[in-house]
């Protein structure tokens, strides 16, 4: 979150998000996150999506990149 707020993310707090949920997954989003209300559980869940560094995508794409003699000591 800190990330967002430096990013400029949060400094706006006039857009408005509704929708229709299954309770399970939203308690065990916030039983997992420590978050406590739907609006910082929404806002967190945007953030994370937000700012998102694609590093599954850059890793799929390094596969077999690396040299095969460098040494990884095993």
């Amino acid at each position: 979150m800190r990330a967002a707020e430096k990013s400029g993310l949060l400094s706006e707090k006039g857009g408005r998000i509704g929708g229709r949920v299954s309770p399970a997954l939203l308690r065990q989003a916030k039983r997992q996150t420590g978050i406590k209300t739907d609006t910082d559980l929404i806002e967190f869940a945007l953030a994370t999506v937000a700012l998102d560094d694609n590093f599954a995508d850059a890793f799929k794409e390094s596969r077999a990149t690396v040299d095969p003699k460098l040494k990884l000591g095993f």
